[in-house]
């Protein structure tokens, strides 16, 4: 279900008369293949009115929809999985709240990929790999994280992070093949460049594996 899915968005507030469900489409249609709805300004009513909608256009598509931090929300909203942080509720935990819904944890050291793995993440977020606007006060890992990674952990890891088309060829060609996009997508201009956006960060990443 993972294992063939290279572009994964993660949501963020969208520029000024874009709103979400448009923006989120727009991904999909470009080629997105996950959707992770993360959305720290909205209240929890909010939250999961926007979680629901997201749900009926991702059903739409066949495209994964994950929920950041809520289980709860996730839920409710039938979400196919949910993404925790390090401070967020523990896996085994989770895990008996969601059964076999997908769980996936931001990573930021081998140590902790090692630890997300053995608890039973479904997959990991490696992160940030470069400097992100998205969380500005995190120190870039950098791409030789990405090369450990790659030998040790056997379940599928999403680079993360500042991750742009100028430098998307930096992480693809040290064995990052699957990426998660926040802000390149979301803080463009129009719904038209949403969609071409993200159908050459789509193009690139399937290049790579010709």
């Amino acid at each position: 279900m993972l294992a063939d899915k290279v572009l994964y968005l993660v949501t963020c507030f969208p520029l000024p008369g874009i709103n979400y469900e448009k923006m989120v489409e727009e991904a999909i249609i470009g080629g997105v293949e996950i959707v992770q709805l993360r959305a720290k300004e909205l209240s929890g009513k909010e939250l999961l009115r926007l979680a629901c909608s997201l749900r009926e256009i991702t059903f739409k598509y066949k495209v994964i929809f994950i929920v950041n931090d809520r289980p709860d929300v996730a839920l409710a909203s039938q979400a196919d999985g949910v993404h925790l942080g390090q401070d967020d509720l523990e896996i085994a935990y989770v895990r008996k709240l969601m059964g076999d819904k997908i769980i996936g944890i931001s990573t930021h050291t081998l140590e902790e990929a090692r630890v997300a793995q053995e608890k039973g993440a479904d997959y990991i977020g490696v992160g940030p790999i470069f400097k992100t606007v998205t969380k500005p006060d995190l120190v870039p890992v950098g791409l030789d994280l990405i090369t450990e990674i790659k030998k040790e952990i056997k379940i599928p890891f999403f680079c993360i992070g500042g991750i742009d088309l100028d430098n998307i060829k930096q992480v693809i060609g040290i064995g990052g093949g699957r990426v998660a996009i926040s802000s390149a997508i979301c803080n463009v201009r129009s719904l038209e460049k949403t969609r071409r956006t993200t159908q050459n960060f789509k193009k690139m990443l399937l290049e790579s594996k010709n």
